[in-house]
């Protein structure tokens, strides 16, 4: 072949290429769309491990999809206030929020599955119920009326039960008790006197410090510090017992959901599953010293008696089994969920326990 041919063939192939990448182009762009969506959350920027799980979820989705579909994320009251988050995605108002779902719990009790059950689960044992015991589906069965689809977006592990301006010795002690705490689990104390609010976390700590309210439980040592919980009420009692797991819900609009494109589909259940992850190691991370601090700032660490642990562990069955009587979908995810705690907790008596417990000890006498 001569020069002058070899050179005509170079100029053929690259114009060549140029027509070929002119014909596929337009099937990536329509197989991957630019979208922008909004999040907004329950959460003030403050809460970096609450609020971070949810920025975590939009920075992972536009790194996975070569930022063509991006989720720009707002705290609580940027867009709507933190407890609007679910009427704001059910309606469109936004696409997806985050946000703990037992907060609506006023529009039907069994949205306290969505989060974690009193007396239920603990974290490790609620992903394997979501994931492998038929719990996910169930949720978003339940949800299918609400408009939205859930995933899970981070868990808090078990709470702490929360700060008192006086110990909480007996039942007695919480009568008349004026006790901030989140969702479902005021039903349960309302029968030991308790009078719950219902109060957004940046609105706790000036309704301790004007004694608007006696009490207020949020999630752990990590964020109560941040909110300054010691400084208005000195009793740090445990543990959250209406909490031994928290899941925090990413819910994003079906009918926007269900328009996506398959990648952006499987980029949000893969952005979910690393925050789910996510914000429960960090969790772990971060609470041992902050306890500390906050022991060292004069917080009173006392457990709840076994008198008190037990008046809510009754009231709890009771009010479950009433409510169970009336609605079919609390009582399908309750009877679920029981059924897979029992196994749950005999398989954690047997390794975790006993393991978690032999090296307790050591650490109580400061051999570890």
């Amino acid at each position: 072949m001569s020069g002058f041919n070899r050179r005509k063939f170079i100029k053929g192939a690259a114009a060549g290429g140029v027509g070929a990448t002119a014909v596929a182009s337009p099937a990536i762009a329509q197989s991957s769309p630019e979208i922008k969506w909004r999040q907004t959350t329950s959460w003030p920027k403050s809460l970096d491990t609450l609020h971070g799980g949810a920025e975590l979820i939009g920075k992972r989705v536009a790194e996975l999809t070569d930022n063509k579909f991006q989720i720009q994320t707002f705290a609580a009251g940027e867009l709507v206030p933190g407890l609007q988050v679910l009427d704001a995605v059910q309606n469109g108002t936004v696409e997806c929020g985050h946000t703990a779902m037992y907060y609506y719990f006023g529009k039907d009790d069994a949205m306290v599955f969505l989060s974690g059950l009193p007396f239920g689960l603990n974290v490790r044992q609620q992903n394997a119920w979501l994931q492998f015991g038929g719990g996910l589906e169930l949720i978003n069965e339940f949800l299918k009326t609400y408009n939205v689809t859930m995933f899970v977006g981070g868990n808090t592990n078990c709470q702490m039960g929360g700060w008192f301006s006086k110990e909480i010795k007996t039942v007695e002690d919480l009568k008349g008790l004026k006790f901030r705490m989140g969702g479902f689990a005021g039903k349960i104390m309302q029968r030991l006197g308790v009078v719950p609010q219902q109060i957004a976390a940046g609105d706790i700590y000036p309704a301790l410090e004007k004694g608007t309210i006696d009490g207020a439980e949020w999630v752990g040592p990590y964020d109560d510090e941040k909110l300054g919980f010691v400084k208005v009420a000195k009793f740090y009692h445990y543990p959250g017992w209406w909490e031994p797991n928290s899941s925090n819900g990413f819910i994003v609009n079906t009918e926007k959901y269900n328009a996506l494109p398959k990648q952006y589909k499987e980029a949000i259940a893969s952005a979910t599953a690393e925050a789910n992850a996510w914000v429960s190691a960090k969790y772990d991370s971060v609470n041992p010293q902050a306890l500390k601090r906050l022991v060292g700032s004069g917080a009173v660490l006392k457990p709840f008696t076994p008198e008190v642990m037990d008046a809510c562990w009754k009231a709890a069955n009771e009010l479950y089994a009433e409510i169970g009587a009336k609605n079919p979908m609390f009582k399908k995810l309750y009877d679920s969920q029981v059924a897979f705690r029992g196994d749950a907790y005999l398989w954690t008596s047997v390794a975790d326990f006993t393991m978690d417990s032999y090296m307790i000890r050591y650490r109580n006498a400061g051999q570890l």
